[in-house]
C-alpha cells in the first residue's frame, strides 16, 4: 500500500499577540535614564541609543513578534487649538527635542513600523491601533504606563504594559489602581485634571472622591446635580456638586482633552507589524551615529 502523503494544513495560523510601544515615553525614559553618548558629528544620540536597545529586548528577551510603535513628531497637536494651556514642547531639552525625527528614522531602520503623529498625539495612535487589531489578535498589550492610556483597557485582552516596572494592567488592575474601570478614566481625568498634559481638573474634586462618585455614575453626564441622589456617600458632598455645576463646560472640555482619539493614521493591517528583523539601512546608519554596538545585538537582519 502506497504511503499516504500528508496534506498541507487548512486551519487558520495562530492569532499573535500585539505589542503598541508609546516610542516617545521611551524616548524621554532613556533621555533622563540612560547616560549620554555623542555621534561622530557631535549630535547628542543617548536617548536614541537607549529606546533601540530597549525595543531590541523587546524582540530579542521578550518575545515580541507584531510590534507598532508610535511618536510625538511634534508635540502640539490639535488639542492645543482646543485648550491654551495644553502641554507643549516648552521646557523639553532641546538635545532631547532633536532627537525625535532621528529616532524615528532609527526604529525604521531596525524594521519596526513606526506611527509619527502630527496633528494627533501618539496616545491617539496607540489607542486607535488598540481597537483596530484587538478583535485580530490574541492579545493586545499596550507599553506605557500612561494613565490616560489606561482607558483602552478591555478585559484581559487590551492590557497595559508598564515594561520598566513589569507589571500588566487588565481591567479589574486598572480599577484596583484608579479607583474607576476603564471607560470612565476620561471623566475621572476631567475631574482630577492631569498636570503631564497642563489642564487642571475641577477644584476640590481628588483621587478619590472622583473616583467613588464615577464608580457608582460612570461618566460626568450622569452624575446628578443634586448630591441628595448621589448613590454613594462622599466627604463634601454639596461642595463637590456646586464646584461641578459651575463647572460643567471646563470638565467637558478636559473630558474632551483626556478622551484617546480612534481615527489617528495607522493605516497598516496587521500582518505588517510582524517583525522581520533589522534592514540592511541599519548597517549605515548604526556607524554614523556612532552606535556601532546595536548591530550585534540585532537577532535577525530582514532580507
Amino acid at each position: 500500500m502506497p504511503p499516504v502523503e500528508s496534506l498541507p494544513s487548512s486551519a487558520p495560523p495562530a492569532a499573535p499577540r500585539v505589542h503598541l510601544v508609546d516610542a516617545t515615553y521611551e524616548l524621554f525614559r532613556s533621555w533622563f535614564g540612560a547616560p549620554p553618548a555623542r555621534a561622530p558629528d557631535g549630535r547628542e544620540v543617548g536617548a536614541v541609543r537607549g529606546l533601540a536597545a530597549t525595543l531590541l529586548r523587546l524582540v530579542r528577551d521578550e518575545g515580541a513578534t507584531h510590534v507598532g510603535c508610535a511618536t510625538d513628531h511634534v508635540v502640539r497637536s490639535f488639542r492645543n487649538d482646543l485648550y491654551a494651556g495644553y502641554k507643549t514642547d516648552e521646557g523639553v531639552p532641546p538635545a532631547l527635542l532633536a532627537q525625535f525625527e532621528l529616532a524615528e528614522e532609527l526604529m525604521r531602520a531596525l524594521g519596526f513600523v513606526v506611527w509619527a503623529m502630527v496633528d494627533f498625539e501618539a496616545d491617539d495612535a496607540l489607542a486607535t491601533a488598540a481597537a483596530r487589531y484587538a478583535p485580530l489578535a490574541s492579545q493586545v498589550l499596550v507599553a506605557s504606563p500612561d494613565k490616560d492610556l489606561a482607558q483602552c483597557v478591555r478585559g484581559t485582552h487590551v492590557v497595559q504594559l508598564d515594561r520598566r516596572k513589569g507589571l500588566v494592567l487588565d481591567e479589574a488592575a486598572v480599577l484596583a489602581k484608579h479607583g474607576v474601570p476603564p471607560v470612565s478614566i476620561p471623566d475621572w481625568l476631567a475631574l482630577v485634571g492631569d498636570s503631564a498634559d497642563g489642564y487642571p481638573g475641577l477644584p476640590g474634586w481628588g483621587a478619590k472622591s472622583a473616583a467613588a462618585v464615577l464608580r457608582v455614575h460612570g461618566h460626568l453626564e450622569d452624575i446628578p446635580a443634586d448630591p441628595a441622589e448621589w448613590r454613594v456617600a462622599v466627604r463634601g458632598a454639596p461642595r463637590l456638586a456646586a464646584t461641578l455645576a459651575a463647572g460643567r463646560d471646563e470638565a467637558a472640555l478636559y473630558k474632551t482633552l483626556a478622551t484617546l482619539r480612534l481615527d489617528a493614521p495607522v493605516p497598516e493591517p496587521l500582518a505588517e507589524l510582524a517583525w522581520q528583523g533589522a534592514r540592511p539601512e541599519l548597517r549605515e546608519l548604526a556607524p554614523a551615529l556612532g552606535l556601532e554596538g546595536l548591530l550585534a545585538r540585532v537577532p535577525l537582519w530582514s532580507r
